[in-house]
């Protein structure tokens, strides 16, 4: 081996160690940008969860927040519903005699403006009477044998039912029908005193 082939040699080793090297590094880099990237993928990912879940949270918060301004009057109007029962109770009861139609008047005035405050705060009657019974809407309370009357249909109403805003705040108290049998007994004039005597005795 002469002197030029022993300078070759060390420089190809030392070449060769470099690419080496530099082989390592460009591993090392490749591997930390790797584990960058996933750990940005991962924080990306718990960002976009995060955001989320918070306007899934501002959502329900204003759905929350509207449904209780909705029906916020909704235990006061129910108080109402039960002096417009004993008006629309005192009319029913009122006589034929000058001194009666007059006060009858007067209260049927108060009856039609209390129900017209009430309707545009969203408050509707329930229309039961002669409609097919449905739990949802009405509470029955007795059956009644009626002529010309589908079977399991509203065919007398104790007390009215209301919704407030589309939904049910009192069910109507009603009688629903069914076949007539010979021996069919009648309701008696005092059923919606009795009806509604017999829910407050419920509340109470």
């Amino acid at each position: 081996m002469n002197d030029e082939q022993a300078r070759e040699e060390p420089q190809e080793t030392d070449k060769e160690e470099e690419r080496e090297l530099n082989a390592e590094e460009e591993s090392s880099e490749e591997s930390e940008n790797d584990e960058f990237n996933a750990s940005l993928e991962e924080a990306n990912d718990k960002y976009l969860r995060l955001y989320a879940d918070f306007e899934n949270y501002k959502k329900i918060t204003a759905r929350n927040k509207e449904e209780l301004l909705k029906y916020a009057n909704e235990d006061l109007i129910t108080e109402i519903l039960t002096v417009i029962d004993h008006l629309e109770l005192a009319l029913q009861h009122s006589t034929e005699d000058d001194a009666s139609n007059a006060l009858a008047e007067g209260v049927n005035l108060t009856l039609k403006e209390l129900r017209n405050i009430l309707e545009k705060h969203g408050l509707i009657s329930i229309d039961a009477l002669g409609k097919p019974f449905d739990p949802s809407l009405h509470h029955a309370i007795s059956q009644v044998e009626a002529e010309g009357t589908d079977d399991n249909t509203v065919a007398k109403e104790f007390r009215k039912g209301y919704m407030l805003k589309g939904r049910v705040l009192r069910a109507a108290l009603v009688g629903v029908s069914k076949k007539q049998t010979e021996s069919g007994d009648k309701e008696s004039d005092s059923d919606e005193e009795n009806a509604v005597t017999a829910d407050k005795k419920k509340k109470t």
